[in-house]
């Protein structure tokens, strides 16, 4: 069958940067080895599964600057060694415990079955470096990986100062290039947030494209005749891509969404709170602090306390029901939307990588079916990356589109909120002293541990930047963390300001700043200046 239209599915990858060598143990690196086991290894799994089978699939991801400094870093990858090899011990456990309770035990030898492998994925298929696995579908063709602001900085809350957000995009090619082999083609927008003129910066550093939110295109002016399926072209000719809000609302709504289905495993019952305090002890925070090990034992089951068993085989089977209604419809859209234009039409369907798998277990099922469906021959919607179709349609139309973000009610509310805005007097000041310093010493330092101490002044801005914090502040999550890491490399930055003023930099105090906030090792200071 002739195709009718296409679909480009975006999995936006991103954790921010969390590394504490300081500690032997810090709970906010499990936000990393937990999206490792349920989302990143699976999603490697499914891709190496379909290319055995000979699926020519096509999808695109992200992998931030801060999520590929994580999976690189050998501290962190030795601590996942630990992390996985303990759940294995536990899940062992379990497989006995649960020994006399049938469907317990099915789930608990379901959870030994993948940890083990995990851990053979992690380290015997890939050597500890998961960015070799994403790279290596990206060679052959059925991967498209995508760049993110340097450290995820909110953009449009940096436009007072251009430079802060040049560095952004400067750094992140930097470090695509560096890790990838290559330079990238495409860029997700950290928080889709775009900021009129911003892809002139785009252009400078090589971008092709980025993506909005819905009303980032549909507000643009001229209106786009297509709306958001088809991309358009800034000034700038870099291509803009609008999200598609019908897709999104199959998997996003809480009400209408995919996995809220009653058979999907529930996220919020754990071992770790459900297990007497001292048999789970070995495998919680060493001070005692219940928190989730990913084994989780029901299932969604309803609005009630009440929650029955989780069954592998029923929850696999909705996640296959559910993919091929996603085709459907997606089948039913480009049909309709084909009568009106002169092109096929491209549904875009951005969401966050971690949904598939962390937080919806089955999500990688999902992916995985759906992928099958649209790649088959006979599908009138074809799954295809964003660079495949601009070569398609290399002739777009040209418009301005809006200021916007996918975050709450669309704009800036999200990371401009009474509970995060006191960050942003302090990153405009210490954005303005990174330029500053940078301009001044951009063609007069050859003094070595001056210019340690430039690089070591940008990572720290960088890091301030990253507007997760801000957005853990708005949700009122791990705000404590997410305070004091702003404060941390704000008072850090200010630190080394003073030092290099004064022309009294502290070697001890410079070095142990290199140790603990080690990210973008080849990182040039002189992009800040004027």
């Amino acid at each position: 069958m002739q195709e009718k239209g296409y679909i480009s599915m975006v999995l936006h990858a991103h954790l921010p940067y969390v590394r504490h060598p300081e500690y032997k143990y810090f709970l906010e690196e499990n936000w990393l080895f937990e999206a490792i086991n349920e989302t990143y290894i699976p999603l490697l799994n499914i891709f190496e599964t379909l290319r055995h089978d000979g699926v020519n699939f096509k999808i695109t991801m992200s992998l931030t600057p801060t999520l590929l400094a994580m999976l690189s870093d050998p501290l962190l990858q030795e601590r996942y060694i630990k992390h996985i090899d303990a759940l294995i011990e536990l899940a062992d456990k379990e497989v006995t415990r649960t020994q006399l309770m049938a469907d317990f035990n099915k789930v608990a030898r379901m959870y030994l079955d993948k940890f083990t492998l995990n851990r053979n994925v992690f380290v015997g298929k890939y050597g500890g470096n998961l960015i070799s696995g994403f790279k290596k579908f990206q060679d052959s063709g059925n991967l498209e990986i995508i760049t993110c602001c340097a450290t995820h900085g909110f953009l449009p809350l940096m436009s007072v100062n251009s430079k802060a957000v040049e560095a952004q995009i400067k750094i992140a090619v930097d470090s695509y290039e560096r890790h990838l082999g290559r330079k990238p083609r495409g860029i997700w927008l950290a928080e889709c947030g775009y900021f009129p003129g911003h892809d002139e910066i785009l252009k400078k550093y090589g971008i092709q494209f980025f993506f909005t939110d819905t009303h980032g295109v549909l507000h643009a002016s001229p209106r786009p005749k297509y709306g958001v399926f088809a991309p358009v072209f800034c000034g700038s000719g870099v291509a803009a891509f609008g999200r598609d809000v019908e897709s999104s609302r199959s998997v996003w709504s809480m009400n209408e969404g995919y996995p809220g289905d009653y058979n999907y495993r529930e996220f919020y019952r754990d071992v770790g709170f459900d297990l007497d305090l001292d048999y789970i002890r070995p495998y919680i925070h060493p001070d005692g602090i219940r928190i989730n090990t990913g084994i989780k034992y029901y299932k969604i089951t309803g609005k009630t306390n009440q929650k029955e068993i989780y069954n592998p085989e029923k929850a696999s089977y909705m996640a296959k029901e559910h993919a091929a209604n996603f085709h459907f419809n997606r089948v039913k859209q480009v049909e309709h939307l084909s009568r009106y234009m002169d092109r096929k039409p491209l549904v875009v369907s951005p969401y966050d990588a971690e949904l598939f798998g962390h937080w919806w277990y089955e999500g990688p099922q999902f992916i995985e079916h759906f992928l099958r469906m649209s790649s088959d021959s006979k599908s009138a919607v074809k799954p295809i990356t964003p660079a495949e179709y601009l070569d398609m349609y290399p002739k777009n139309q040209v418009v301005t589109p809006s200021f916007s973000s996918w975050g709450h009610k669309g704009y800036s509310e999200v990371w401009l909120a009474p509970q995060n805005d006191w960050i942003y007097k302090h990153l405009i000041e210490i954005a303005e002293r990174m330029v500053e310093l940078a301009t001044y010493y951009q063609n007069q330092s050859s003094d070595l541990l001056v210019n340690r101490a430039l690089a070591q002044a940008a990572r720290e801005l960088l890091l301030a930047q990253s507007s997760d914090w801000a957005f853990i502040m708005y949700n009122n999550t791990t705000v404590e963390y997410a305070v004091k890491r702003t404060k941390d490399h704000i008072n850090r930055f200010n630190s080394l300001y003073d030092q290099i003023k004064r022309r009294r930099i502290v070697p001890e105090f410079l070095q142990a700043l290199e140790y603990h906030d080690n990210i973008f090792p080849d990182i040039d200071y002189r992009v800040y200046a004027m």
